[in-house]
């Protein structure tokens, strides 16, 4: 058990966005770190380095979190790390976060794009949190991420938007099932973000950028800095007593 030393967090889809955000938060808030990364290791490679220079260990793995028969040769990668570096198999955070969106009407998605939500977004996190259970410390973390579109809704998101509701309940049940362990589950829920998430959007096209401004109560885009911050205080002995919640980030919109 990693008792007196370092806690420690895997992001996933750490190399960038928001993903990159959480993992340099929970680095400053003294937190080691291992993250995944899809393809661009040179990203995720800059990240471990920017928070070694914070002063902890970090660490990237390739993950594909589509390909659920690739999640138990990961763990085992991820257990030999921890070994060799902490002499122990087990760590403490486990943040859902890596994700990609698709912007298409209800009437024209299609099914492979269907089913490559319900992979990204949904099946990938129930089975990466299932199988990672044996490595997660009693005691532990997990945070998933949803979205602001699973309670209001725009146009062109019902297939992303639908997979994210389903972790809501599921980050529930999570939380439920696993409170002996005293393990707690919560659920961030991101607004408009300025990232280059969905191709940029929020980021990139004014017109957007200005709509979802005059929507929010605080008359701004969210970006990756209002998210990180809220991920790693729910690891925190702070927020020990935050269960089952979902948590919205959204500056307010559409109160």
């Amino acid at each position: 058990m990693s008792g007196s030393q370092n806690k420690i967090a895997l992001v996933t889809g750490g190399s960038r966005g928001l993903g990159k955000d959480m993992a340099i938060n929970l680095a400053r808030r003294g937190v080691d770190v291992m993250l995944t990364y899809l393809s661009n290791k040179d990203r995720a490679e800059a990240v471990v380095a920017e928070i070694q220079t914070l002063g902890q260990k970090a660490a990237a793995f390739q993950l594909d979190t589509r390909a659920v028969n690739s999640f138990d040769s990961f763990y085992q990668d991820v257990a030999a790390y921890l070994e060799q570096q902490y002499g122990d198999s087990h760590f403490d955070f486990l943040i859902n976060n890596a994700g990609t969106g698709i912007h298409s009407s209800f009437a024209e998605t299609s099914e492979e794009q269907f089913d490559d939500m319900v992979n990204i977004h949904f099946k990938g996190v129930f089975f990466l949190t299932q199988k990672g259970l044996s490595l997660i410390n009693d005691g532990g973390r997990i945070v998933n991420i949803s979205t602001g579109l699973a309670r209001f809704s725009f146009p062109g998101y019902a297939a992303y938007a639908a997979m994210k509701g389903g972790i809501e309940v599921l980050t529930r049940y999570i939380a439920r099932e696993l409170g002996a362990r005293k393990i707690t589950a919560n659920i961030v829920a991101p607004g408009a973000i300025a990232t280059d998430f969905g191709g940029g959007a929020v980021r990139d096209n004014q017109d957007v950028n200005n709509m979802i401004s005059g929507l929010t109560a605080l008359g701004r885009v969210g970006l990756p800095d209002d998210i990180g911050g809220v991920v790693a205080f729910l690891c925190s002995e702070e927020a020990g007593w935050i269960n089952g919640q979902r948590i919205e980030v959204s500056g307010g919109i559409f109160l």
